[in-house]
């Protein structure tokens, strides 16, 4: 039998789609993942209707409307259809909508070992599993509140009752994520029963959420959770994740988290779906744990190279083994850049898991288009990217490069919730708002020590910006004053200058000594790295020195 929903009064909102997908994806939280029943998630003004949206598991729904609740004369819209979305044309001026839909029959893990055994034999011993056992624990088994996150279909007629009733329901399973399941174990290859697969972070921020473990929200504060070309002002040369072809493929490898995961499972990737930003799958895997060596683990003497200081490092924390739901490593020592091409020839799965998109994408002075990717965090910290006198590639790793969890050491500081008002703090936002990983170096100075050297850098990419602009309008060549101060930019200028273009093409670019041309791509390389000096202190203001003295040189004595 059907079931359903609850009631949705009409009021139509201006504009586009809810969701600029071409493909549906879930667009709301429901505690325990995905809804088991039809959730109502939205009404969109069309020319001459609306569109009306819902979620909820596999199957066939059937959507009404009736012209006021008074009576309850509820009128099918159109057929019935596996469809989770219908336009109603046309309208009257007062409207509200209800949708049936599939009833949800839980079968628990139990139902899909049969078929998919090798992924439950994995999935078995993530923490997902033991979610009820925490629950008594802390002696909340029995707390409503708790149950929905904590158990299969809570709620629901063949849901979770109790610990007593139905063992076999507790825990997080399948069909948290992927929805009822029973029907498609009943009649397995009946593809309108098939369960979800759904990539949207809003599944795992179903749970994942509120002052405990405000996982959810802080992503979504995040620039994870924005694509390219959806938000006004950002990326404006990508108008579409989706279009053209190789914007999916090239930019889409770190961009879009459905066309990363398609590469990553070397499955084609559903058209039209290019549009998902980096959600919780891309960088957990919801099936298995692994196991990473530590490269990084022990105590040893670290002599960074630039300055000359010699540390003692204690890495602790993690063990020379270490096992987690990431996809990749915390941390890894080679360097690493992947660039337009095939994917699969550059990927390595041992290379630090927000250095696989956060790389300077093969960045080099003799570029002339774009200045270096804003993803080259991972060259700064290794002292990787860059020109430095000689013209050899440079390798001078900062110290704090030899965290043990690199990156995340910083970036993922976490803090117990503290009051209902004063939630936790997860990681997921990945700004630094902690500063409790500089005090065994820094006698507790990390923030003063990060303002001052963001002041410090700030300066010297000033002072660096000021002398190209110098040399553009009185030492560049006659074809390039034109210009006025773009004369020594990229033919897409940077964010440190604004207006353009800078000179258009690759024989206008020649024109521009060598020098300014290493000189720009150092200045890049440091402000587009966003830290302002932190990732690598010292190799920072080296790069902006080396680039400060070419660049007085060709103001002094200009050359070709």
């Amino acid at each position: 039998m059907s079931i359903l929903s609850l009631v949705t009064a009409f009021s139509t909102v201006p504009g586009g789609p809810v969701n600029a997908q071409s493909v549906q994806h879930l667009t709301i939280t429901h505690p325990g993942g995905m809804p088991g029943l039809p959730v109502m998630t939205g009404v969109t003004r069309l020319t001459n209707g609306v569109s009306v949206t819902w979620d909820g598991p596999s199957g066939y729904y059937q959507l009404f409307q009736t012209p006021a609740l008074e009576g309850l004369s509820w009128q099918a819209v159109g057929a019935a259809s596996l469809l989770r979305q219908a336009a109603v044309t046309p309208l009257s001026s007062n409207a509200f909508f209800r949708v049936s839909g599939p009833s949800p029959y839980y079968g628990s893990s139990n139902a899909c070992a049969e078929c998919h055994q090798s992924i439950l034999s994995t999935e078995i011993n993530t923490p997902h599993p033991q979610a009820f056992q925490a629950l008594q624990q802390i002696h909340q088994d029995t707390n409503s509140a708790c149950l929905a996150c904590h158990t299969v279909g809570y709620g629901l007629p063949t849901g979770f009752s109790s610990a007593a009733a139905t063992p076999q329901l507790e825990g997080v399973q399948c069909e948290n994520c992927h929805g009822p399941a029973a029907n498609h174990a009943a009649v397995y290859f009946d593809p309108t029963v098939w369960p979800r697969v759904e990539l949207a972070a809003t599944v795992c921020g179903g749970c994942h959420t509120g002052p405990q473990h405000p996982t959810y929200e802080e992503w979504t504060s995040s620039a994870h959770s924005q694509v390219p070309g959806q938000s006004a002002g950002t990326f404006p040369f990508i108008p579409d994740m989706n279009n053209p072809p190789d914007v999916t493929t090239n930019c889409g490898q770190c961009h879009s988290g459905s066309a990363r995961l398609s590469l990553l499972n070397v499955r084609p990737l559903q058209a039209g779906d290019a549009d998902m930003p980096v959600v919780c799958v891309v960088c957990h895997d919801p099936h298995a744990e692994h196991a990473y060596t530590n490269v990084l683990n022990g105590i040893y003497s670290f002599t960074n190279l630039l300055s000359g200081v010699s540390i003692i490092i204690s890495n602790n924390q993690l063990g020379a083994v270490y096992t987690n739901q990431v996809r990749n490593p915390l941390s890894s020592t080679n360097n690493y850049s992947i660039t337009n091409g095939t994917f699969a020839s550059q990927y390595n799965p041992n290379i630090n898991v927000c250095a696989q998109c956060h790389n300077d994408r093969g960045a080099s002075w003799t570029n002339w288009n774009y200045p270096p990717h804003h993803s080259l965090q991972y060259n700064m910290l290794l002292g990787t990217v860059g020109e430095v006198p000689g013209g050899a590639p440079p390798n001078l790793p900062a110290t704090h490069s030899q965290l043990e969890k690199q990156c995340v050491a910083c970036h993922m500081q976490t803090e117990p919730c503290q009051s209902a008002t004063n939630a936790a703090i997860t990681g997921h936002s990945f700004r630094v708002q902690l500063f409790n990983v500089c005090t065994p170096c820094h006698d507790g100075q990390g923030q003063e020590l990060v303002q001052f050297l963001n002041f410090v850098v700030s300066t010297y990419v000033s002072q660096l910006k000021e002398s190209l602009d110098t040399w553009a309008t009185n030492a560049a060549p006659p074809e390039l004053r034109s210009y006025g101060t773009l004369a020594w930019e990229y033919a897409n200028p940077g964010g440190l200058s604004s207006g353009g273009p800078g000179p258009t093409n690759a024989a206008l670019q020649s024109l521009i000594n060598t020098n300014i041309q290493k000189a720009r791509f150092n200045l890049y390389s440091v402000y587009n790295d966003g830290s302002g000096g932190v990732h690598n202190p010292f190799f920072s203001i080296n790069l902006l020195s080396n680039a400060q003295v070419w660049v007085q040189q060709q103001i002094t004595h200009p050359t070709p």
